[in-house]
């Protein structure tokens, strides 16, 4: 069956995602017209999620090196030592497009996609979380979309056999036209036993791995680089159909052909499939790779090169072998009843060559698609600074116990229980701590080392000052770890943002990236790995800027882990960082008084520091029998958490409130944390607290079945659980909410 190809020119290049200028600097670098399946690789390998071209010289600022750093941004994962011999091997990517137009494949196929890039570096994973945020619960989509998405991440991860253990879920009108669905995986392997792409050898066979290739996902890489406009629903079949059984499957199959030593490079086919796994892998090795698609296992009649080098078909790998171990490795797959075909080999000619029934379909120079992509220095704007709002001057319309039920009643602080109760967290039976807390904990094997994992951002300080709003996002996921006993060892990040094309979206982005940076270097936090998702706009508007932070620390004894939840009456509560007075950008100001404005509070990344070490030492003396740190709804809210969490009340004496009373309870000052302790045990924190020039203060007693703040009523345990846990399920229960 013979097709015929469409006439390459400058307009079809267009209509491939490629500017005018890129497609004649293609021609250029070719020396000639290319042809359609060429034009098809190229507008792939050089589309923004690929290619970083708008991100890559911002990018280089970051911090990405530590002593405990074997692998840093560049490979499918990032990968830190955590001794003993082990490695903890994690990334966060994006599925925002796919998961807006088809939710359930969009978001599961983000979880398979994530999955893949963890166990390609010859990690099992070991854990998943989320970073989703929806748009207002009014718009007519959002109901079906949070449907949607959680049930195709508890689909595939469930169905995988991964516990997803953390992550979180916003509302913001900001996101009505574009969601963000952000996956993280980690996985844990020998240090030693390390996977990387980087292809090696001449005339090493190439390897195609897993499913068969079908049409789904066609143009999935150049979608995820596109605004979207009106015709979001008609872009449906660049999704893909995810299928979490072969991906087991492909892992356990991988993890032995790993374990014989027959492996000489892996690639997981993600973004832009065939194409950028093969390119990839010889760019890195300096080698060619010359394909024939002829031997591509495909599970549709007729495909053309364009189509196979093109498909985003999900659970396929692409490896290089060892020649004399192809046989060992073909039973492996075979014994996993998955596909196996040698489609190519690693030549010494520096070329990317793919032939297809007899013809040569492209010839290209290999690394060229990588190191003549285009790269911008694209003109952008700080955002302007806001006044600082002053708290005082805020008249707080109804009281602090009705602004508390308020708060944890809103639709980003209330329970997340019924998105989490559709995740399986508990499967391989290693989560010491699940969604719910500062950060998950998991236990690694049969020592007593753990895991502490978080994802976070937010979006409102982001927007309005991204220095500080990425600072921030840094900042909290240190303190979520810090909160549970872990010493944070490095992060991942998710960078999503606006068209990259206009100065002031390039502006926000240039922005977090500097806060970022500022915080990952003061923390001794390096970023070891990350995805871009930049043209997240609908018809004009872009999203709020929003760099998801994924955080990982090391935890020495999972048994001395710290919680949140009160773990008994008559323990004394001590606020650590000082008494908070910062109501801009706060959760209150947006909440109670519908006002979305003011300077987000500041960062100082060495009292955060300082603030930080100082709560590990006390948790690692078992000191505190409860530590939360504070953040959204600022020290009211997380004491209802603590509560809450606890079942148990507590009383916040008069005398310990400062200034205002909307402010102490509700303001969103950086760097502070509140912990119970014994009587005992807190004078020994307070005296240590002074000693290291740490703020601290006792500010009430835990006990009873009631919060008491200051000289408000009290609000029973029953009205906080009431007005915390009813929002979501409600929500969900309306129209177009019904559980997929």
């Amino acid at each position: 069956m013979s097709h015929r190809e469409p006439q390459v020119d400058e307009a079809l290049g267009v209509a491939h995602g490629l500017k005018p200028e890129e497609y004649q600097r293609f021609v250029g670098l070719i020396g000639r017209t290319p042809s359609f399946t060429e034009l098809g690789v190229v507008s792939a390998m050089w589309n923004e999620h690929c290619s970083y071209k708008s991100s890559r010289l911002h990018l280089r600022q970051l911090p990405t090196k530590a002593p405990w750093v074997i692998q840093g941004p560049g490979e499918n994962a990032g990968v830190i030592d955590i001794g003993d011999g082990d490695a903890v091997v994690f990334k966060m990517e994006s599925h925002n497009h796919p998961s807006f137009i088809e939710p359930y494949q969009g978001a599961a196929t983000g979880v398979g996609g994530i999955l893949r890039d963890v166990f390609t570096m010859g990690a099992r994973p070991v854990a998943s979380l989320d970073f989703l945020r929806f748009g207002s619960p009014d718009h007519p989509k959002t109901r079906h979309l949070v449907a949607g998405v959680v049930a195709g991440i508890g689909g595939y991860g469930n169905s995988f056999g991964v516990p997803t253990v953390g992550g979180s879920v916003g509302f913001n009108k900001g996101y009505d036209g574009n969601i963000l669905v952000n996956a993280m995986a980690v996985g844990v392997a020998r240090a030693d036993a390390i996977f990387y792409a980087a292809a090696s050898g001449v005339g090493n066979p190439i390897v195609y791995l897993g499913s068969k290739t079908g049409r789904d996902g066609i143009h999935g890489a150049s979608m995820a680089s596109a605004a979207f406009e009106a015709d979001a629903e008609a872009k449906r079949p660049t999704v893909q159909v995810g299928d979490p059984f072969a991906e087991k499957l492909l892992l356990e199959a991988c993890l032995e052909l790993m374990a014989s030593g027959a492996v000489v490079a892996i690639q997981d086919m993600g973004a832009a499939g065939l194409t950028s796994s093969a390119v990839e892998m010889g760019a890195k090795g300096d080698l060619g790779v010359e394909l024939d698609l002829d031997r591509v296992p495909c599970r549709e009649d007729g495909m053309t090169a364009y189509e196979m080098m093109l498909s985003e078909s999900q659970e396929r790998m692409l490896m290089v072998l060892k020649p004399e171990k192809a046989d060992e490795a073909e039973a492996i797959f075979r014994k996993w009843g998955l596909d196996f075909s040698i489609i190519g080999k690693t030549t010494d000619t520096k070329r990317f060559v793919v032939k297809h029934g007899g013809a040569v379909k492209a010839d290209l120079p290999i690394r060229e698609l990588g190191d003549q992509a285009p790269l911008y220095d694209r003109p952008w704007t700080a955002t302007a600074k806001s006044l600082v709002l002053d708290a005082a001057s805020l008249a707080a319309p109804i009281s602090v116990a009705q602004a508390l039920v308020t708060l944890i009643g809103s639709p980003d602080l209330c329970s997340k229980r019924w998105v989490t109760e559709q995740y399986d967290t508990l499967i391989l039976g290693n989560t010491i701590e699940g969604p719910g807390g500062d950060a998950a904990v998991i236990r690694l094997g049969d020592g007593p080392k753990g895991l502490a994992l978080t994802t976070d951002a937010s979006e409102r300080y982001c927007q309005a000052d991204p220095v500080e709003g990425g600072k921030q996002a840094v900042a909290e996921a240190w303190r979520n770890l810090v909160a549970v006993g872990a010493r944070p060892l490095a992060l991942t990040d998710n960078l999503n943002f606006g068209n990259p094309e206009k100065p002031q979206a390039m502006g926000q982005f240039v922005g977090c990236l500097q806060g970022i940076g500022e915080a990952a270097r003061a923390l001794d936090f390096p970023i070891v790995s990350g995805n871009v998702s930049l043209y997240n706009e609908t018809s004009g508007v872009g999203i709020p800027p929003t760099p998801a932070i994924g955080g990982v620390g090391l935890v020495a004894d999972v048994a001395k882990a710290a919680s949140l939840g009160f773990k008994r009456a008559g323990e004394t509560l001590l606020l650590i960082g000082g008494a908070p007075t910062w109501l801009g950008r706060s959760a209150w100001l947006a909440t109670v008084l519908q006002r979305d404005e003011g300077a987000p509070p500041p960062v100082d990344l060495a009292t955060e520091r300082r603030n930080g070490e100082f709560i590990l030492s006390t948790i690692g003396r078992g000191e505190a029998s409860a530590v939360h740190d504070l953040s959204d709804g600022g020290l009211a809210v997380a004491l209802a958490e603590m509560a809450m969490a606890g079942g148990i009340g507590a009383t916040i004496e008069q005398s310990a409130v400062i200034g205002p009373a909307h402010a102490f309870f509700f303001g969103e000052d950086q760097g502070r944390y509140v912990i119970s302790a014994s009587a005992a045990n807190a004078q020994a924190i307070l005296a240590a607290a002074a000693k290291a020039g740490v703020p601290a203060a006792r500010i009430g007693v835990t006990g009873g079945e009631a919060l008491r703040l200051g000289a408000e009523a009290p609000i029973s345990l029953d009205a906080l659980r009431q007005a915390h846990e009813s929002w979501l399920p409600h929500y969900m229960d309306g129209p177009g909410g019904e559980r997929t």
